[in-house]
């Protein structure tokens, strides 16, 4: 309405000036009036329109009034891991975390986020308990039906993944194709597909998590695994003895956000916020940061009931061991 009254002000200056000049006629003066003012009219109406598209776009429900609710699987570094801090404090990281925060704070809304194996983000997203998955999710065309993908906001790629000692030895798809030959991949995950395209006379092994993987490959007691390349490298920092012998070819490189099936609204507000990090740099220093934290200590899986890493839970538990021994021990000797 502003604008408007602007527009028909002008107009009656215009009108008048050109009627001192003598230049127009009053006929003409009232048309040009009519034409601004019908312009202006106009104006006012583009400019309501793409208010209400505006209004439109951000019109959107969660699970939670003023919460987002976000799934993630924390053994997946540098996505989403937990960064230990110097008081031994496990906290969430990785560069989805960042952006599930980004994306909250840009909708204005409170980030909540739900941690469960990577399976459990897919069950999650198909029962609509959860707005968002964020585990390092690819557009797989076969999750259509439990969810909607966002925008790519990472490429990344796949690879086969063994020890040094191994290296030469299952070093392509042929080699590892074979009964004798066990090959490991995440439950529910990408990986296992491609396990299941490229080895499958392979003994496959689906683990729940890629820190059990990771132990299997260094215990020898798994020759092979397909693991997302940027995750395997992120390992191979703290475990040297790794090997990354061979991209693995995938059609849809790259990583979207699961979001819950049918939500159009939050589907285009959270494109928007993924196009914004983008294009601001914000997602390009998630990553640096993720990966730099990711070097450093780190606890990949769940927590305890109470909190804690489950190292923390078998050191306990080793240290109750330890003094149930030494009390039987005592009290033998007592005997």
């Amino acid at each position: 309405m502003k604008k408007k009254c602007l527009a028909l002000a002008m107009a009656s200056v215009m009108a008048a000036s050109l009627a001192a000049c003598g230049g127009s006629s009053a006929e003409t003066t009232a048309a040009a009036s009519a034409e601004a003012s019908a312009e202006a009219a106009e104006s006012e109406d583009t400019s309501a329109e793409a208010e209400g598209s505006e209004a439109a776009a951000a019109e959107f429900t969660t699970v939670e009034e003023g919460k987002l609710t976000v799934a993630t699987s924390p053994d997946f570094a540098p996505y989403e891991f937990y960064a230990i801090g110097e008081d031994g404090t496990p906290k969430l990281a990785g560069f989805d975390m960042a952006l599930a925060q980004y994306i909250a704070d840009d909708l204005g809304l409170e980030l909540e986020v739900v941690t469960v194996d990577f399976d459990g983000v897919l069950s999650e997203l198909a029962t609509k308990s959860v707005d968002l998955g964020m585990a390092g999710l690819s557009p797989d065309p076969k999750r259509e039906d439990i969810m909607d993908f966002s925008d790519l906001y990472y490429l990344g790629g796949q690879s086969l993944v063994t020890v040094k000692a191994n290296a030469e030895k299952f070093n392509s798809f042929e080699a590892i194709n074979k009964p004798e030959v066990s090959v490991g991949a995440q439950t529910g995950s990408i990986q296992m597909d491609l396990a299941q395209t490229n080895s499958p006379d392979a003994d496959i092994i689906a683990l729940p998590k890629v820190t059990d993987i990771i132990s299997e490959l260094l215990a020898g007691k798994m020759d092979a695994a397909f693991i997302e390349t940027d995750v395997a490298l992120s390992y191979q920092k703290n475990y040297p003895d790794l090997e990354l012998v061979m991209d693995v070819p995938y059609d849809s490189k790259g990583s979207a956000i699961g979001v819950s099936k049918g939500n159009e609204g939050l589907l285009a507000a959270v494109n928007a916020s993924i196009a914004k990090a983008i294009d601001d740099g914000s997602m390009e220093q998630f990553i640096a940061e993720a990966n730099a934290q990711a070097s450093g200590e780190k606890y990949e899986g769940l927590l305890s009931a109470e909190g804690e890493t489950k190292a923390d839970d078998s050191a306990e538990t080793e240290a109750v061991e330890a003094e149930t021994a030494e009390a039987e021990s005592s009290e033998a000797a007592a005997q």
